[in-house]
């Protein structure tokens, strides 16, 4: 017992609530210390249930503690803090500061803070690149109770001296394996020195790797552990199926699949380049679509994901920038036209569509050289899952036939009434900026 994640898991304070559904029909909001004014603010945004995380994390983080949260994707984890958040906010003098991974998570978290701190009279600024740093200087300047910003905008304005941290008593770290995946583990100790030592402190993750519990035991104070689900678990009521099909059938099959379903559909691509192509071909094929990368200003990735969610685009076509955060309600499809590369990113892609206990479904292609892949995420998740051939688009099989679990079953699914199936890639090289 010396090594330094033995006396983490010692001193952690036990508080897991596994395989509880997403949600439950007998649970409210009250009862769980939330002022009456947020209350009656949940009532008009039609927020009656809470999510299973929500309902454990709330009371905790209300009363000061600090927590570590772990939940799959699409659970309203955004929720479980901000609410807290402003709360003690409103009661107390300091500043909240919520550290998330990319740009347009920040703009989500910024919308669910406005829709409650506004009504406390809490100004909400939001740090992120790509975006005017004159316009973020003057939202500085008005003395904003609580700061959004993604780490390296933040650390500009920190060596700028645009930014003081040094009333900030509440610290949310959002989506946190994701923040590490991408390399902002030196930003983030260099925050976490600055701000003062006397917080709140909550982490929130889909995952709970190493790097996550090191933070939590060098930077946290006896958290409690709030774990809705284990890590790698995929969405609920998410039903999954996989293709083999050779690279050069890719889109034929693609363009079948878009005539069969009719709803909006994430698709994913490896790469920005083939974000571009994908897109491009969708539309030549006479359907709606934009793409959201990182070659794409952040007005442009804007207006991609809002066109999506208003229905002007059916299609987005997004590489992994958008498989964690992105909160769009009804897609009917996710659709792995690549596999990741992180074999993780697979339960953060297919979660944008099932979310909040609706009904999804997820597809993905792979290759038959990937049969591999294919396994290592079903060893993932915990679960073997069948095959599906399309009767107008050739076939493919795995090279490897001993990379299939023995006994696969190629029976039709419930959903759908069609052979289901799932895909992944083995591969976990970190962050690589030059895809995305």
């Amino acid at each position: 017992m010396n090594s330094w994640k033995e006396k983490f898991f010692r001193a952690l304070r036990p508080f897991k609530i596994n395989n509880m559904p997403n949600t439950n029909n007998n649970l409210t909001f009250f009862g769980l210390g939330i002022a009456p004014k947020i209350l009656e603010i949940l009532d008009r945004m039609k927020f009656i249930h809470p999510t299973p995380i929500q309902y454990k994390a709330i009371p905790i983080a209300i009363e000061g503690k600090d927590m570590v949260g772990i939940a799959q994707t699409g659970t309203g984890k955004t929720l479980a803090f901000a609410i807290p958040m402003v709360q003690r906010l409103a009661q107390q003098r300091g500043r909240g500061l919520v550290l998330v991974p990319t740009r347009e998570l920040a703009l989500q978290v910024e919308e669910h803070f406005s829709k409650i701190a506004g009504s406390f009279g809490i100004r909400t600024a939001v740090l992120i690149g790509g975006a005017s740093m004159y316009n973020q200087i003057r939202a500085l300047r008005n003395n904003p109770g609580i700061i959004i910003a993604t780490p390296g905008r933040l650390i500009d304005h920190l060596e700028q001296g645009t930014v003081f941290l040094g009333t900030v008593n509440i610290l949310v770290l959002d989506e946190a394996d994701r923040m590490l995946d991408m390399g902002f583990a030196p930003q983030i100790e260099r925050i976490l020195k600055t701000v003062p030592k006397e917080r709140q402190t909550m982490l929130f993750s889909a995952t709970m790797p190493q790097e996550i519990l090191k933070v939590a035991s060098s930077h946290m104070k006896l958290p409690v552990s709030v774990e809705i689900a284990r890590s790698g678990t995929a969405a609920e009521k998410v039903t999954q199926e996989v293709y083999i099909v050779k690279k050069e059938d890719k889109l034929m099959l693609l363009q079948k699949l878009l005539d069969q379903y009719r709803g909006s559909i994430l698709l994913f691509s490896r790469t920005k380049h083939g974000a571009r192509k994908i897109a491009r071909s969708i539309i030549e094929m006479g359907h709606r679509a934009s793409d959201i990368h990182s070659d794409r200003s952040l007005a442009q990735r804007r207006e991609a994901l809002d066109g999506f969610k208003r229905g002007k685009y059916r299609v987005l076509v997004a590489t992994d920038i958008a498989a964690r955060g992105i909160d769009v309600t009804g897609i009917e499809l996710v659709l792995n036209f690549d596999l990741p590369d992180d074999i993780e990113n697979y339960v953060h892609r297919i979660g944008r569509t099932g979310r909040a206990g609706q009904e999804g479904h997820a597809i993905s292609f792979a290759t038959p050289d990937q049969g591999s892949d294919i396994k290592s995420i079903e060893k993932l998740i915990r679960t073997v899952l069948p095959i599906t051939e399309h009767p107008e688009v050739p076939a493919g099989k795995f090279f490897n036939s001993s990379a299939r679990p023995a006994g696969r079953s190629f029976g039709k699914s419930r959903r759908h009434g069609r052979p289901g199936g799932f895909s992944g890639n083995k591969k976990k090289p970190g962050w690589q900026s030059n895809r995305y």
